[in-house]
């Protein structure tokens, strides 16, 4: 079970929002450095940045790969002698004892799975990233104070192949202990779940639609029924009415179906007004239609299993004929499915209940993958978040020493992880993951006023020329907010530890691609940040 709505990425809107992003900090990196230098040098200083900019182009056009990948090898050598593989030591006795706490903590194989592939991505996450965000905050650094960068500097070598060098060096052993821990992980997994369980770890493909909702009088409506959630996520319809949760499918390819088989896969919540018969389920309907010629057809009930997935094949469960309400046989995948499109209606049967759903609660189910193409599809993404912070941790050593480069490095990865939404939500004022919830009252000034006077975000605050100013003033404290917030990469993109740990496979427009875009949107401009460092640093030892 998903608790939020995976979304395919727009890569193009999120490419011009890149390149309108670096043309304004370029432009404002720019006319910065063209201030700073008059006042440090006068009017000789405009000169001195375009010396600069013409040699940043001269270097970078003659990049050397050879030297990049010299440095790079010795940057990997150093790190071995550095015991970096010792980590190896901390995740053999992780899972020498977890499988004493894990191992048949419940005879429901669903949830053992999901037990097991969570607690080894998290593992593999949680230790290569403090270990590739040392090494490379205290690689330069230690460089320059001992020296032996000096050598290097002496040499026919550029300044932005040092930094390619260490983060490709680094980024290579970060790669070796990666790929060693996931294969561990991986084999680990199936040695340890029990045969009757190893059927479930697998890799579902589901294609998603939109929900929509019908109320009691069967009229539409933005959400359901809130039975009391503080979380509005789900809602619910009532039993035995006209309120419908309907999913309307597109560009659904038939060719990928197994044998022309329609497999419906769902996850309701059940909500009772009254117990009745505890050992009975909540009877639930599905009417398939047909968005353009609005030919409806209802299935056969079915009883919800609550927490569990229902998994309904249209022929198996409909005797491998469907019929209209004229009793006309109907073709599946000709009358039904037309041009991709498919609606799916959902009725709860049982009186006075509710059925409570999301949008990912409800999929068509296409044939299982592999479980190892979702394990290391997640594997992968851990991969390009530990690429980030070598990336960040070198350009970090160059221009800061290394407990402070350490330090600002592990503050970006933690807000970057751990609170990128409440960044977004208080800047934006809607959270992130929960578009139902406001922030109001989310400015500085306007809570200082407040606090005092007791006013509750609820409460608007009455028209005046005081209100006026408190609101200016925190429009201009939100919009730099809003511009700095771009500087912590959302970690949260590159976790995908659900999707596995649910036996869903990782699906590219919405897990894959926003996490590539996202590498490659953060380490070209960093790369260039730590570049101009060293070129205009001096590289003494202090």
């Amino acid at each position: 079970m998903l608790d939020f709505s995976p979304q395919p990425y727009d890569w193009a809107a999120g490419f011009q929002h890149w390149l309108a992003i670096m043309v304004v900090a370029g432009v404002a990196a720019f006319v910065s450095a063209l201030f700073i230098s008059i006042l440090a040098l006068g009017f000789a200083g405009p000169y001195h940045v375009l010396v600069h900019l013409k040699g940043a182009v001269a270097d970078f056009v003659g990049t050397s790969p050879r030297r990049c990948l010299a440095i790079a090898k010795l940057t990997f050598l150093e790190a071995l002698r550095r015991k970096t593989l010792l980590v190896f030591v901390v995740f053999a006795v992780l899972f020498l004892f977890a499988g004493w706490f894990l191992s048949d903590v419940t005879d429901d194989a669903q949830l053992q799975v999901k037990n097991y592939v969570s607690f080894v991505l998290r593992t593999i996450s949680w230790l290569i990233l403090p270990v590739v965000l040392l090494l490379s905050c205290w690689g330069l650094p230690e460089d320059i104070r001992l020296r032996s960068l000096h050598t290097v500097v002496t040499k026919p070598v550029r300044r932005h192949e040092i930094v390619l060098g260490r983060i490709l060096g680094f980024s290579a052993i970060g790669a070796l202990v990666l790929g060693a821990m996931s294969l561990v992980g991986y084999f680990w997994i199936n040695r340890q779940l029990p045969q009757s369980m190893k059927s479930q770890l697998t890799a579902r493909v589901p294609i998603y639609g939109s929900i929509s909702f019908l109320n009691n009088e069967g009229s539409q409506v933005e959400k359901g029924i809130n039975v009391g959630d503080e979380n509005m996520f789900r809602s619910f319809i009532e039993g035995n009415t006209k309120s419908r949760a309907i999913w309307d499918f597109a560009n659904v390819d038939v060719s990928r179906f197994d044998q022309d088989r329609l497999v419906l896969e769902s996850t309701l919540s059940s909500f009772r007004t009254y117990k009745g018969n505890i050992e009975k389920q909540l009877m639930c309907q599905y009417t398939l239609v047909n968005p353009k010629t609005n030919l409806r057809v209802p299935l056969a009930p079915f009883e919800v299993n609550e927490f569990r997935r229902n998994v309904y094949d249209v022929l198996a469960e409909n005797r491998n004929v469907l019929q209209d309400p004229d009793g006309k046989t109907v073709d599946l995948i000709k009358d039904l499915v037309q041009d991709g499109a498919l609606r799916v209606e959902v009725a709860c049967l049982s009186s006075a209940q509710f059925l409570g759903m999301a949008n990912p609660d409800l999929f068509i189910r296409l044939p299982d993958q592999p479980f190892a193409s979702t394990y290391f599809k997640s594997i992968f993404n851990i991969g390009l978040m530990m690429v980030m912070v070598v990336v960040l941790g070198v350009v970090a050593g160059c221009f800061l020493k290394g407990p402070v480069a350490t330090m600002l490095v592990a503050f970006v990865v933690i807000v970057g992880k751990l609170a990128h939404g409440f960044v977004v939500s208080l800047v934006t004022g809607d959270v992130q993951y929960n578009p139902n919830i406001r922030m109001q009252g989310r400015g500085m000034f306007e809570a200082l006023y407040r606090i005092p006077t007791h006013l509750t975000p609820g409460v608007e605050l009455q028209d005046s020329f005081f209100s006026r100013l408190i609101h200016v003033l925190d429009n201009i404290e939100l919009n730099g907010l809003y511009v700095i917030h771009f500087l912590f990469p959302n970690f949260g993109l590159f976790d995908t530890t659900q999707y596995s740990a649910n036996t869903f496979d990782v699906p590219w427009s919405a897990a894959l691609l926003p996490s590539i875009a996202t590498t490659l949107a953060y380490i070209l401009p960093w790369i260039l940040i730590g570049y101009f460092s060293l070129r205009i640093r001096e590289l003494e030892a202090k």
